[in-house]
Formats: structure tokens, C-alpha cells, sequence
């Protein structure tokens, strides 16, 4: 059978050069509640942000089009009438992909609202009416992936948690080898490596874009607390543990650097917030980092500064995104070059 991976194709690391970064605007009272603007404000600094070397690609709606267009319209954007449910565009859209040729692709896989928990109207569409614009290979994929539950290095190795692709509310009819040989065929990769599980309230069953991310080939990045009182302690230091062991498809030991977490982060009801600076959206000449508030956010920035010596690191309030259930990386996709 003839595969993306049989045809050349790969997901290419995050770092690698974009030509577009594709967003939806916040719009949704229902959902935002009292915090919409607040969203929205958020949402404008980080698209200026990636529009300094990147051309956005916005899908708005039409109760909300000329306000999106009033906030942005000055910046090197185009202006999409695709209705949306939220703005997770991360796991909403195609799966972009490159051939050795360099010639762009997509994965089109199904879609269940993160194991059925969020079904907004018109989500499910998001992904087919971006390939309808975008007039490129597609590959229809029958089984349940979301963008943030994946992790790749550009060179054969890929990063997720169990307890996200084996949770038997997205594939039940497939076992971990299933799930691997797909990743495999799909992605282009030759290893998959597994971590348990994510962080304490977070919505998409433990998304691998809030606890490890590649930033270099055989190098990831993961949080350490700073205290014990984290909401999130053992498990952040399991997540480094399970790193610290593993090899990349390559064999090599994989170089795991760690940056403080947010420590604790409330909402406005006293509920623990998933909050997360790997999150962050690695632009063509930036990585944009989510801050909450916390002690923690200059020294967060700082050191994920050293790690991208050829970008300016950003840091930018999210605490009102992330009532939604994500951060920069969640409502952002990259659009490879």
C-alpha cells in the first residue's frame, strides 16, 4: 500500500523554515464568556509577534471579521471566511508534510473533538476547506490524530504520550503497535517514543506540545518544579526521567534540557490551570513563549532564550488563552516552506 512515507514524505521539524502561520480568531461569546476580549487581545500580540517573518493565514468569522480586520489588517495577512468551533487550530488542521523534493503534503485525519469531550460545529470541516485554499496532496487518514499529541525532530524520531494516542476514546480498535506503525507511515518517522502521561487538568488527555518538545535534533525540552507544592511535581520529574533514557532514531542518547515550570497557575474559580511554557510557537526568526503571571515567567523566558540563539524569545500573557484549555503552540499551525 502506498503510504506517505513510501512516497518520500515527513514531517519536518518546527524549526525548519515556515511560509505561514494559520490561526482562527477568537469569537465565540458562549465559550469566551466575560474573558472574549481578553482572548482576543492575547491573540493580536502573538499574531504580530509571528507576522515579523511569517505571513498569517486568519480564519475569521462574519460577526467578528471587521474587528479581526481593524486589529490586524495593517500585517501581512489574508483573511479566511471558514467558520470554526474554537481556535485550537493545532489539532484542527491538515498535518503538514514535505516530500524529497521539498514539494508540500498533508495528512487528513479524522476528527472527535479530543475523545469526544469538546464537538464545536463546524471543527471537523476546518482541516478539508484549509486544503480546498491550499490545492495540495492529501491523504485521507482513517484513524483519530490531533497536531499537539505529536513531537517530531525532523530526522526520524518522534515524541508522544500514552496516555493521549492509547486512550480508548480516540482509536479503541488500535494497540500501541497499531498506533506506532501509523505514526511510522504517516509521519515519515522510524522511532516513537513514549512518554506516560501530561500535566494535571489538561483538556486534551496529555498532549506532548505542554511537556517535551524538540528544539534541535536529539535535543528536548521538559520543566522541572520549583518546589514541592507544584501541582504538577512527580509528574514533571517522570517526564524528565522517561527523556534521560531514551534514544532518538539515530541511537543517540537524547540531550534533555530543563526549565523551570509555571508553577502554580489558578483560573478565576481557584481551578489548577494546565499552565506550560513549552507551549511556545517557534517562528521563522522568534519562540514565542506563554506566560501566566507566575514568579517564574522571567526566568522560564531566559532560559529557553539560550537554547534558540538565532531567535529573539518572546514572552507574551496567555493565562486568558489557556482558560480555553491551550497556549500559543495549541492555536497556531505552522505552513512549512
Amino acid at each position: 500500500m502506498e503510504t506517505p512515507k513510501n512516497l518520500g514524505y515527513a514531517q519536518p521539524a518546527e524549526w525548519q523554515p515556515h511560509t505561514a502561520c494559520w490561526l482562527a480568531f477568537p469569537s465565540h461569546r458562549e465559550l469566551w464568556f466575560e474573558y472574549l476580549e481578553n482572548a482576543q487581545a492575547e491573540f493580536v500580540a502573538l499574531a504580530k509577534a509571528i507576522a515579523t517573518s511569517e505571513q498569517l493565514e486568519i480564519l475569521v468569522l462574519a460577526e467578528t471579521a471587521a474587528l479581526a480586520k481593524e486589529l490586524l489588517g495593517d500585517l501581512p495577512v489574508r483573511f479566511h471566511p471558514i467558520p470554526f468551533g474554537d481556535i485550537w487550530m493545532r489539532d484542527m488542521t491538515p498535518i503538514f508534510i514535505k516530500n524529497t523534493e521539498a514539494k508540500l503534503g498533508a495528512l487528513h485525519f479524522r476528527w472527535n473533538g479530543w475523545g469526544g469531550k469538546y464537538i464545536f460545529e463546524h471543527d471537523d470541516l476546518v482541516a478539508d476547506k484549509m486544503l480546498q485554499i491550499l490545492d495540495i496532496p492529501r491523504f485521507e487518514i482513517d484513524w483519530i490524530l490531533e497536531g499537539g499529541a505529536i513531537e517530531v525532530d525532523g530526522e526520524g524520531t518522534c515524541l508522544t504520550t500514552k496516555q493521549c494516542l492509547l486512550n480508548p476514546n480516540r482509536n479503541p480498535h488500535m494497540d500501541q503497535q497499531a498506533i506506532e506503525s501509523g505514526l511510522k507511515d504517516t509521519l515519515g518517522v522510524e522511532k516513537v517514543l513514549w512518554i506516560e502521561s501530561g500535566l494535571l487538568n489538561d483538556h486534551t488527555d496529555g498532549h506532548i506540545d505542554t511537556i517535551a518538545r524538540f528544539i534541535a535534533p536529539h535535543t528536548v525540552m521538559c520543566m522541572e518544579p520549583t518546589s514541592e507544592d507544584d501541582p504538577n511535581y512527580q509528574v514533571l520529574h517522570d517526564i524528565a526521567a522517561q527523556l534521560e533514557a531514551m534514544t532518538d532514531a539515530k541511537g543517540r542518547k537524547l540531550d534533555v534540557i530543563r526549565i523551570p515550570s509555571p508553577h502554580l497557575v489558578l483560573d478565576y474559580e481557584g481551578e489548577i490551570m494546565p499552565a506550560s511554557y513549552l507551549n511556545f510557537y517557534i517562528s521563522n526568526d522568534s519562540v514565542i513563549i506563554p506566560i501566566y503571571g507566575s514568579e517564574n515567567d522571567d526566568r522560564a523566558v531566559s532560559e529557553i532564550a539560550k537554547h534558540f540563539p538565532t531567535r529573539k524569545a518572546i514572552g507574551l500573557p496567555a493565562k486568558h488563552i489557556l482558560l480555553g484549555g491551550g497556549a500559543f503552540h495549541c492555536i497556531t499551525c505552522h505552513q512549512p516552506q
